[in-house]
């Protein structure tokens, strides 16, 4: 089973952050492919393949490196190699990058932004008649997006099966949880 540990975003973060994009998508048309706002997260830690009945110890794992709840928002965009477009977090993000760290499964440290992608280029937009800096107008949209702040007070350990979800998407069930205390 594929395996991440991850942050649910409120329904009134996402609420928000899908009014905000509605004048992007329609500029974007069909050159973005964008996610299922029920799947936003924020991941933590990626496990990839693992087998079943590891649940247990992840949660354990999880629950061992959790800290007290913490207060974040959605703010900005950016853009990794053109090739999608991602929401910043914004707020208490050491305690995020601390709670990350705790999440992963070794000690290396992880070279991960902390970020929710929001879509992705197309197949059909990557193509080179289309500019190299297709999202960079949009980036430069949202680059002054700021969301309503929540308190993050769980982690949830997701199973994600590609392909299962809305439109070939993934889709992402909740098998466990731990609260921050």
């Amino acid at each position: 089973m594929r395996l991440f540990a991850a942050l649910p975003l409120p329904d009134h973060v996402r609420d928000h952050l899908v009014s905000a994009l509605l004048p992007i998508r329609t500029a974007a048309g069909p050159a973005l492919r964008w996610s299922d706002p029920d799947q936003w997260h924020i991941t933590c830690a990626f496990y990839g393949e693992q087998p079943d009945g590891i649940t247990d110890d992840l949660l354990a794992h999880i629950a061992a490196g959790v800290g007290t709840p913490f207060d974040l928002c959605l703010k900005g965009a950016g853009s990794f190699h053109d090739r999608n477009l991602w929401i910043g977090i914004g707020g208490e993000v050491s305690a995020l990058h601390t709670l990350m760290a705790a999440c992963a499964l070794d000690d290396a440290p992880e070279h991960h932004r902390a970020h929710m992608t929001v879509a992705r280029v197309t197949r059909t937009a990557a193509r080179p008649r289309f500019s190299p800096s297709l999202t960079g107008e949009f980036v430069h949209a949202l680059s002054v997006y700021s969301g309503p702040t929540w308190t993050v007070d769980e982690v949830h350990l997701i199973q994600s099966e590609l392909g299962k979800g809305r439109s070939g998407g993934p889709l992402h069930t909740v098998v466990g949880n731990i609260f921050l205390v």
